[in-house]
């Protein structure tokens, strides 16, 4: 697909990958759909793009939010063409703290923690990769779902929530890849490494951060750059379909 003229919606896509991905879009000659859940980054972006942007608050864990968030891209330019299904969160955490000396269990990845993780970035991924293929399907459009997965989707210690959505998201991708491209529209996923966005400079823990760089072939965390490049490969490449591409700096886990 060609990039210039299109309507690209991106969650999440005030900030981090999201952010450079607008930037991407919009240099290519795209309009950009920004929704995103912060006011102020929101705002921000907006003011960068000007006109080839629109920003929409949204929940993407709310159906209803969604839809309305959708509704107002529509208003703005016409339709939609691509959709990226970044927004994501983390509440990382052991399953089961026990402590050394007593050998009895101190603390739990509470529930709040566990379903935080699964409504955003799994059902959120759900709703706004359904509402993108239903606008492109009654607006007569060709269009590119990509939802943005992880690393962590082969299962990571400390992210119970995070590598079982991310999974999903995975499955999500290899399932709607089948499903969609009779209507015209192709679904193709990115699981990156560990990338240095303000989410994960923010709430990884230190101790983990250290540890995973070392675990990284190319001995540094990604950009969030380089990640809106492997997006915009995959949607230029017309044969790409049902699988999801892993710019992970050769790091495996």
């Amino acid at each position: 697909m060609e990039i210039k003229g299109k309507v690209a919606v991106v969650t999440g896509g005030a900030s981090g990958i999201g952010l450079e991905t607008c930037r991407m879009f919009v240099k290519l000659g795209a309009k950009v759909g920004i929704l995103d859940w912060n006011d102020d980054m929101l705002q921000a972006a907006v003011n960068e793009f000007g006109e080839q942007a629109v920003g929409v608050k949204t929940n993407v864990a709310d159906e209803d939010s969604v839809i309305a968030a959708f509704d107002k891209v529509e208003e703005a330019f016409g339709g939609v063409d691509i959709a990226i299904l970044n927004a994501g969160i983390l509440r990382d955490g052991l399953l089961i703290k026990v402590d050394r000396e007593t050998g009895k269990v101190k603390g739990r990845m509470s529930l709040e923690q566990w379903q935080n993780v699964i409504d955003v970035n799994l059902t959120g991924v759900f709703l706004t990769g359904r509402e993108a293929a239903t606008r492109m399907i009654n607006g007569g459009r060709k269009g590119v779902l990509v939802p943005i997965s992880s690393i962590s989707r082969v299962g990571n210690m400390g992210q119970s929530n995070y590598s079982a959505a991310k999974a999903g998201v995975s499955t999500l991708t290899r399932v709607w890849g089948r499903e969609l491209p009779r209507h015209g529209i192709r679904v193709v996923g990115v699981a990156p490494g560990f990338v240095a966005t303000p989410m994960v400079m923010k709430d990884m823990k230190p101790e983990m951060m250290e540890r995973f760089k070392k675990m990284i072939p190319i001995g540094r965390l990604g950009e969030p750059s380089e990640i809106a490049h492997s997006i915009r490969f995959v949607v230029e490449n017309d044969l790409m379909c049902g699988v999801v591409v892993e710019p992970s700096g050769g790091m495996s886990l």
